[in-house]
């Protein structure tokens, strides 16, 4: 366990906090994050334990571990935080420096999904599900996992065939566009 000087001069946890807008530093380790996460059973690491290792300065474990890929941004965690930390925009910033800082991860098949989400978002200013799922199928190389849920989410209506434009769709791409040209600045 850090010394008090040690826990102030964490930068690892002063940055994530700076960029996450959350205070991070207020996790005392309750676990209720953990307990409501439904993708909680496939995770290495659960959201107490990557809020603990911010806690602990462990930015190298805790940015190449594929659990803040895997997070589903669901805000269940969020939810259930009783010092309102906003744990799912905690994963969204881990991810971000991940990106930023180039970190190679061991399976990166978290990373080709969140780019695949993104750009459909990009293209549609909304997810179109059938569209980003084939994009992440060709980056991942991943063909057949799951494949068999395709024709019953069809049939059920699901997944549409033809991708539908948010009304909003000229301002969201806007928004990557000024993210675009703000990551070119870095």
């Amino acid at each position: 366990m850090p010394d008090t000087l040690e826990w102030q001069n964490n930068t690892f946890l002063k940055e994530v906090e700076r960029r996450s807008g959350t205070p991070v530093s207020a996790c005392f380790q309750c676990h209720k994050c953990s307990t409501g996460c439904p993708i909680g059973p496939d995770m290495d690491l659960l959201s107490s334990q990557v809020m603990r290792m911010i806690h602990l300065g462990e930015e190298l474990q805790v940015l190449e571990s594929q659990d803040i890929w895997l997070c589903a941004s669901c805000e269940a965690c969020t939810t259930r935080c009783p010092m309102q930390i906003d744990i799912a925009v905690v994963m969204d910033s881990l991810r971000m420096m991940a990106v930023e800082r180039k970190v190679e991860l061991p399976n990166a098949r978290g990373e080709q999904f969140n780019r695949s989400f993104l750009q459909s978002v990009s293209r549609n200013g909304r997810v179109f599900e059938l569209g980003m799922m084939v994009a992440y199928k060709l980056r991942s190389r991943d063909f057949f996992t799951d494949a068999e849920k395709t024709g019953q989410m069809l049939a059920k209506g699901k997944l549409s065939l033809l991708p539908k434009k948010s009304g909003s769709a000229r301002a969201v791409a806007d928004v990557f566009r000024r993210a675009e040209e703000e990551e070119k600045k870095r």
